[in-house]
Parts: structure tokens; C-alpha cells; sequence
């Protein structure tokens, strides 16, 4: 059975894979690998705020532990937090216990190699094989060659201060006022302390984790909330991050939700006219507007689509020597800072772009016309080839007529979750929704 999906292993919290069993074997193994890989012997575990962490992370923590690995506990932490603090402390990879933006009843683990980069696939699959296979009936360390378990007291403290180095010194974002939604999740401490002390006014909402309020109704995938606070506060700006803070998402200062290829544009513009765009080139995914690649182009800006899913992006920008990409989900990689998708960071430079061009949100994204856009999940266990069921081929091809090359159309399985995505893209929203719904009704009786 396969472990590992685009983003680590995910599941419900006591169904297989994530079970606490499991997952000391999941430790076990990728001590193992890591081990006669690479001879490494201190790993990083840091995690979101869902009730489940303790037990994951204890289990984790006895199976590197047995295999004669360190490490090294950090608590609740932003994925990209995690990635940081893994390059800068020098250990030699780093664990994140988190599923997201899913809801507190799931959970999932992520590994990052010594870089701060998603471990590469052959790794995977190694750690994958020895769980799967029963292949850890081996010798074990014994006396004091096993490892030891440390916390780090202050990791927070270290990611915050790293944060702030990324904006020029002398900046401030005094008169500012921001509406910050934490999603109850790992960024609840993070976000807010980077903001107030750049100087600016910051009204908080959901960041009071209890384990098992995290993305409940809230953070950037429920962007309601933050719309009304903004508007109710009378804000210039919203910022909301998932559950783990790879990924922000912004409302401007009426309420209403950029998206996140807009920010995108926005950074990469910016980025080229200080002549820091690498390769003038940035990466994105399939799922991104085809507005912004007409914005970009008419820039200068080359772009690049991936296949969906931040770790495909950073390994293109790693390919290419490119220092920009994200995705229109809201992670956003500047890889001149970190190695993945770092919500503190993109909430900082879009504030820090506000202050310097004096120029609310809506203003600078004014000039991106995106799109519009239709997405339909369609829940489904199986994960067959779709396409080759000739039903949706001919529903697919059907609509693509009628689109007449004015827009795409994109059906793909999701990475993180048992859903086909059927994404419609052009410029007649009536039109694009009708035929989203006609795929997705043919995607649900053929599967």
C-alpha cells in the first residue's frame, strides 16, 4: 500500500496509515534510511496544533529514538519554520507533523532532507518499502548507542527574528492596520509577534488553538470570517494562513479575497523591477489563471506551469536557478528566503510592498485581470486512469468545443485528498459553471 502522497503521509488520526503503530514504524524506517544513507543521526520534529500531534509525535519520536537517530522537539511550528530551523541548526532532516489545511480529525507527516527541500522521491519510496514490506526486523542499537530526545525552547523566537531580516531595516509598517486569522494553527504565535513588532496595528482572530479547532470554519480555506473583521475593523488588509502556514491568503481593504496568482503578480513585478527575478521567470502550476500568465508575459516575465502541488514548483525553481514561484492556493516560495511555501514571510512582503509603493492591496492587484475560474471537487475512493474511461474523455472533449479556445480545462485527482478536481477556466462565468457541473456529473457516474 502507498504511503506517501505530493505532500507526505496523510490520513484520519488512528486509521491506517496514521496510526500510532504505524507511525513509530514510519520513525523507525526513516531513521533507518536516513542513517545508511546518509550516516545522519539528529532530526527535527515540529507540528500544527491538533490534539493528535502528542501522540504522533511521541510515537514518531520512540521509533528514531530506537534506531540510534537524536531529536530534537520544537513544538508547534510553521511548516517553513520547521524547514528553516532544520538548515539553520544544521541537523540532518526535518519531520513536520501536520495535515494542513484538513481538519483536526486527520493529520500527516512531511519530511525535509537537510536542505529544508521535501525529500526526494527515491528516499520516499526506501522509507515507504521497509514500512510496507516488514522490513525492519533488523538489529537494533542497544546500551547508549540509542538516541536522545531534546526540545528546543526557543525555535519560535529564532524563525521570528529570521522573518524580520528579510525586510530591509529601517522599514516599518507603523500605520497599518491588519486583520491576522491564524486558523487556530501553527502560525497563532507567529504572524502576530513579526507584525506588531514591525509597528503595525494588528487585530487577531483564531489563535486560540484546543486542538481541535484548527481550520474549523476559519483560517484560508474559510476566508468569511477575515472578510467581515476586516471590514468590521476597518482595515487595510487581511491576511489568513491553513493550518501549518505554508500558505497565506489576503482580502484587500473592502473585504474582498486576491487571489493568490494575483500576489504572485504582484511579488514577481516588483521582484523584476529590483532586478532579483532570476532567469526573469516564475514557476507556478496548471491550476494557475491564465490572466496572470498574460499579466506576466506582457511584462517580460517568462512562467512556467508545473503539475499542482508546492513541492513539484520548488523542485522546477530548483531545476532552473529560479528564485519565484507559488500557487494560486496561496503558497508562495521566495527561495532567496526559505525552501518552501512560507505563509509569515509572503504576509510580510505583501505589507512591506503596500508600505513602499503607499498603495492599498486593491490598488496594486488592480492592474491582474484574472479569469474566471470554476472549481468542482468530486468525492471518490478509487484512483483509477479517469481518462481512459471513454465517458470522460468524450464529456471532456465535449466541453473543450465549447469553449472554442477561449479558456482550459483541467481534471485531475487530488494529491492530499480522495477527490477528482474538475477546474473549468474562461470567460463566461455561466458558461464555465454549466460545464464543470456536466463534467463532474459524468466524472461521479463513471467512477
Amino acid at each position: 500500500m502507498k504511503l506517501f502522497g505530493t505532500d507526505g503521509i496523510r490520513g484520519r488520526v488512528n486509521k491506517h496509515p496514521m496510526t500510532p503503530e504505524n507511525v513509530l514504524r514510519i520513525g523507525m524506517a526513516a531513521a533507518k534510511v536516513l542513517r545508511e544513507k546518509h550516516g545522519r543521526n539528529m532530526v527535527l520534529i515540529g507540528k500544527d496544533t491538533r490534539l493528535s500531534g502528542y501522540m504522533i509525535e511521541s510515537a514518531l519520536t520512540s521509533g528514531i529514538c530506537s534506531m540510534g537517530m537524536n531529536v530534537t522537539l520544537v513544538g508547534p511550528i510553521p511548516t517553513p519554520g520547521a524547514a528553516f530551523l532544520t538548515r539553520t541548526l544544521r541537523l540532518d532532516a526535518g519531520i513536520v507533523i501536520s495535515a494542513s489545511h484538513n481538519p483536526y480529525e486527520d493529520n500527516g507527516i512531511k519530511f525535509f532532507s537537510s536542505e529544508g527541500f521535501k525529500l526526494p522521491d527515491e528516499i520516499e519510496k526506501s522509507i515507504e518499502e521497509l514500512v510496507v514490506d516488514d522490513g525492519l526486523g533488523i538489529k537494533r542499537p542497544s546500551g547508549s548507542d540509542i538516541g536522545k530526545a531534546y526540545r528546543l525552547d526557543d525555535a519560535t523566537g529564532r524563525y521570528i527574528e529570521y522573518i524580520k531580516s528579510t525586510v530591509p531595516k529601517g522599514m516599518t509598517l507603523e500605520g497599518i492596520k491588519v486583520v491576522v486569522d491564524c486558523a487556530n494553527g501553527a502560525a497563532y504565535k507567529t504572524t502576530p509577534w513579526v507584525l506588531r513588532e514591525l509597528g503595525a496595528e494588528v487585530i487577531v482572530i483564531n489563535d486560540k488553538p484546543d486542538g481541535c479547532n484548527i481550520n474549523d470554519g476559519c483560517g484560508a480555506l474559510h476566508p468569511e470570517m477575515l472578510q467581515k473583521a476586516v471590514r468590521q475593523h476597518r482595515a487595510h488588509v487581511g491576511i489568513a494562513h491553513d493550518g501549518d502556514a505554508d500558505r497565506t491568503i489576503f482580502c484587500d481593504e473592502k473585504g474582498r479575497i486576491v487571489s493568490g496568482d494575483q500576489i504572485i503578480g504582484i511579488c514577481a513585478l516588483e521582484f523584476k523591477g529590483e532586478g532579483r527575478l532570476k532567469g526573469s521567470t516564475v514557476v507556478s502550476t496548471v491550476m494557475s489563471n491564465l490572466g496572470l500568465e498574460h499579466y506576466l508575459g506582457k511584462n517580460g516575465i517568462k512562467f512556467i506551469r508545473t503539475k499542482v502541488g508546492d513541492r513539484f514548483v520548488a523542485e522546477k525553481m530548483r531545476a532552473g536557478g529560479y528564485n519565484f514561484g507559488g500557487e494560486q492556493s496561496g503558497h508562495i516560495i521566495f527561495s532567496d528566503y526559505n525552501t518552501t511555501g512560507d505563509g509569515p514571510i509572503t504576509a510580510l512582503h505583501v505589507l512591506y510592498l503596500m508600505r513602499k509603493r503607499n498603495k492599498p492591496l486593491s490598488m496594486l492587484v488592480s492592474g491582474i485581470r484574472l479569469y474566471p475560474q470554476v472549481l468542482v471537487n468530486v468525492e471518490t475512493e478509487k484512483r483509477k486512469d479517469f481518462k481512459s474511461i471513454p465517458e470522460i474523455g468524450a464529456a471532456i472533449r465535449k466541453a473543450e468545443e465549447r469553449l472554442a479556445g477561449n479558456g482550459r480545462i483541467l481534471v485531475r485527482p487530488s494529491g492530499t485528498e480522495p477527490k477528482i478536481r474538475v477546474m473549468v477556466e474562461g470567460k463566461e462565468r455561466r458558461l464555465i459553471e454549466k460545464l464543470g457541473n456536466e463534467i463532474a456529473k459524468v466524472v461521479r457516474e463513471y467512477l
